[in-house]
């Protein structure tokens, strides 16, 4: 049982990085508050949020890579994944299959919280 548990947080963990660091297998949204800073500061948090390896038990006690906080030109950015079935209704069965998840990842200003 633990193999199969391990490898599916290996593939949770893979996917999260595909979306979080390429924007492929899901949506990535930003909040109006980081919308609002302007195109050129969007991208340098989304490409922050890409280079991100500072992952810990603290930020991510489950090792899937779905959760932070850092700092982007001195503001606090949070992102976080979500989970959703294929209707974006309730959280997905398996997020470790693809063909049953639409991952959404979501990056905003730490007080937007």
């Amino acid at each position: 049982m633990e193999v199969i548990n391990g490898r599916k947080v290996a593939r949770i963990r893979y996917l999260n990085d595909l979306l979080r660091c390429q924007g492929i297998g899901g949506q990535v949204m930003v909040t109006a508050g980081i919308d609002a800073l302007g195109p050129e500061t969007v991208l340098r948090i989304l490409k922050a949020v890409a280079d991100f390896t500072d992952f810990d038990p603290h930020n991510d006690p489950h090792g899937e890579r779905d959760c932070a906080m850092l700092t982007v030109d001195g503001l606090s950015i949070l992102f976080k994944l979500d989970y959703f079935d294929t209707t974006l209704t309730m959280h997905s069965s398996d997020p470790a299959d693809p063909a049953a998840t639409c991952r959404v990842l979501t990056v905003m200003r730490a007080n937007e919280y």
